[in-house]
């Protein structure tokens, strides 16, 4: 990655939209001895790609990438060893038979787009073969199939009406104005634990009827469980499976209680309306209730947060990028969101299972193969993107995967996603306008998602 710079200072002149497609279609360079933009380095041989290894995780952005790109032209369903969990937990499962890396952008749409043949039941998030218990109380809906992923999805849309979806959207505006206010006479701070986790945190907490006391709680669960084992949220000698499970077993506790506290004491949030929601006869089990809070708290939290400090530390490395989003928040943002998104691929990957024997670009596949959807690689397909490695917020069409491919796991909150994004970048431009990212980021050591801990950043205190 290159080095931060400086955002421009003063106000920019509002551009016209042809002034934009001028702007974008000319080579972006920042200050001197800098191009903006990312330049892959294939430091690798194609035989020491090893995605199963943490250690390749480690590597810089711009090693990784390299490899991703010699995967996708020399090897694109590259086979792989299973990880051996067994190494750091005694009660991890066994290494598999091994997967499938799906690194094409078309090979991803075309498995996303027939569930019948690519199934996501026997686990989506986890490479190893959890015990199907384990699989339905962390990863809920998306690991399932029809018919039960329609009963779940249908049940959860009900509840979110265009009424409640119309409260939630003025609540973002709310939740920013707060959380940038408490840190906006502080002139510096670490931009993921100020602002970029709170906001995502407090509007899904307020959206469930959590209450401000269990907000640390939520914090610290959702952080172990998306942590692979990090050692900052799993400290040493700890067994990060267990660690794993004792989180989700108090963010399982904490819904038991609030869902029976809703029924004697409704109220209009959405705990309340998931509880009473009945779609032909069928309402959520307790199970499945506690099951959705966890996959809110991961999918619609960490991501969103993630996007969102990516979004700061791009903006920093770009500031010509920057002068367009902050002259015209309003034409920008409709774009700059989802390259944002294409540009973080917050979730690295999502697993499928093949059911019957098939044939994908050319490849035989057979049932119970595993293949893992690497949705960062087919955002930088050169074969989807014109110029991939290059951070352009009014790129148009942006066919990317950032919530997943088209399909019936299609993001379910990808439309309140994209207006959190919108509303955060815009009212930092407003109330902090010189907001920039100091330093390298502290990055979350992951293969699945691609996570910043820490990010320290400087401002003009307001």
């Amino acid at each position: 990655m290159t080095s931060p710079g400086t955002a421009p200072a003063g106000r920019v002149p509002g551009p016209t939209r042809s002034q934009i497609r001028r702007l974008s279609a000319v080579k972006r360079c920042g200050p001197v001895g800098r191009v903006d933009s990312m330049i892959p380095e294939q430091v690798l041989s194609i035989d020491q790609i090893d995605l199963s290894d943490l250690e390749f995780w480690e590597r810089p952005w711009t090693e990784r990438e390299g490899a991703f790109q010699l995967l996708r032209r020399d090897r694109p369903l590259a086979f792989f060893e299973e990880p051996d969990a067994t190494l750091t937990s005694a009660l991890a499962p066994p290494p598999g038979p091994g997967y499938r890396a799906v690194t094409r952008h078309a090979d991803v749409a075309e498995i996303s787009r027939h569930p019948e043949i690519y199934c996501s039941g026997q686990g989506a998030v986890s490479i190893l073969d959890l015990p199907p218990e384990m699989v339905e109380y962390f990863a809920g809906m998306i690991s399932t199939d029809n018919p039960r992923h329609a009963r779940l999805r249908r049940i959860v849309s009900a509840a979110f009406n265009p009424r409640r979806i119309k409260s939630i959207e003025e609540n973002i505006e709310e939740v920013a104005d707060r959380v940038i206010e408490r840190a906006s006479g502080l002139g510096e701070c670490d931009f993921v634990t100020e602002i970029a986790a709170p906001f995502p945190l407090e509007i899904i907490c307020d959206m469930m009827g959590v209450p401000p006391s269990e907000y640390a709680t939520v914090f610290r669960c959702s952080n172990v469980i998306l942590s692979n084992g990090d050692p900052e949220y799993v400290p040493e000698g700890t067994d990060p499976v267990l660690a794993f499970i004792n989180a989700g077993q108090e963010l399982t506790d904490l819904m038991n209680e609030l869902s029976a506290h809703r029924i004697d004491h409704p109220t209009d949030d959405l705990t309340t309306a998931l509880i009473s929601t009945n779609i032909d006869g069928e309402a959520l089990t307790p199970g499945e209730l506690a099951s959705f809070f966890i996959l809110l708290l991961t999918a619609g939290n960490e991501t969103t947060r993630n996007s969102i400090t990516h979004g700061l530390l791009a903006l920093t490395e770009h500031p010509d990028q920057r002068a367009l989003w902050k002259a015209d928040p309003a034409t920008i943002g409709a774009t700059g969101v989802d390259e944002i998104v294409r540009w973080a691929s917050p979730v690295i990957w999502m697993r499928r299972t093949v059911t019957g024997d098939t044939v994908l670009s050319g490849e035989e596949l057979h049932e119970g193969d595993k293949v893992l959807l690497f949705y960062n690689s087919a955002n930088r397909d050169e074969d989807a993107f014109e110029d991939p490695y290059t951070f352009d917020v009014t790129r148009a069409p942006n066919p990317h995967f950032g919530f997943g491919a088209a399909g019936p796991h299609f993001c379910l909150g990808a439309h309140l996603a994209r207006r959190e994004l919108d509303v955060m970048m815009r009212e930092l431009f407003a109330r902090l306008p010189d907001i920039e990212s100091v330093g390298e980021p502290d990055r979350l050591l992951s293969n699945f998602i691609n996570g910043i801990k820490h990010l320290e950043c400087r401002f003009t205190p307001a």
